[in-house]
């Protein structure tokens, strides 16, 4: 298997763009693959999004944010207000928002939403992720849900096993409002973690896994 490095050599990636359509989509489809950048690359400045939020739900988004991004050199957290499931039905406000973020931020990186995932909030972000960005590298990122659609990534990130239990820990700990789903767990997320490491020979045996359309080396 063809492997690279990470954001080699140092300061090579200066700005990380995450994209997720509800408040803990980044932390779940890229949260243990921002840790390990962090860890590794503290220079980055990271621009962070989500979509859709309740007060209460934003105020878990804000505190896991900072969670992940502690080793980041800059944050900057936007937490949006557009309902949750109807970001489709108010796409013009979503695109518009889009093309604003267009002007502030300029990434060598982008963390989005997986084209194929059956979460039509999800789809609207992905597909205009793609819509305004057309000379970035984008990583499309997985979520587990009931719909099971998962497909067959092509990216992966090896991670240790301390930061997969880093990534469950803050999870758990910063959205309390979702430990009532059954699906909301450390088993949940360890066993996709393992699954995804096993699928690319890992190292480590854990990774997190993304689609890449497009990826040119020069």
């Amino acid at each position: 298997m063809l492997k690279t490095q990470l954001a080699k050599p140092a300061g090579s990636v200066r700005q990380i763009l995450c994209l997720g359509a509800h408040c803990d989509d980044i932390e779940i489809g890229c949260g243990g693959t921002m840790l390990r950048w962090l860890e590794e690359q503290p220079q980055t400045d990271v621009y962070w999004v989500v979509f859709s939020s309740i007060p209460g739900r934003r105020e878990e988004a804000c505190a896991s944010a900072m969670a992940f991004l502690e080793k980041a050199r800059d944050k900057n957290v936007v937490i949006k207000e557009f309902r949750d499931g109807f970001l489709p039905y108010v796409g013009k406000e979503v695109k518009d928002y889009f093309e604003e973020l267009k002007r502030l931020v300029s990434p060598d990186i982008i963390f989005t939403h997986y084209r194929h995932d059956l979460h039509q909030d999800h789809r609207l972000v992905s597909e205009l992720t793609w819509n305004t960005w057309r000379d970035h590298l984008i990583l499309e990122y997985e979520i587990p849900k009931y719909d099971g659609d998962f497909g067959s990534p092509n990216f992966f990130v090896e991670l240790d096993e301390a930061l997969c239990r880093q990534k469950s820990e803050y999870l758990l700990k910063h959205f309390p409002s979702q430990r009532n789903k059954h699906w909301f767990s450390e088993e949940t997320f360890q066993a996709l973690l393992r699954l995804r490491g096993m699928e690319c020979r890992s190292s480590t045996t854990y990774a997190e896994a993304f689609y890449s359309r497009k990826i040119v080396v020069a």
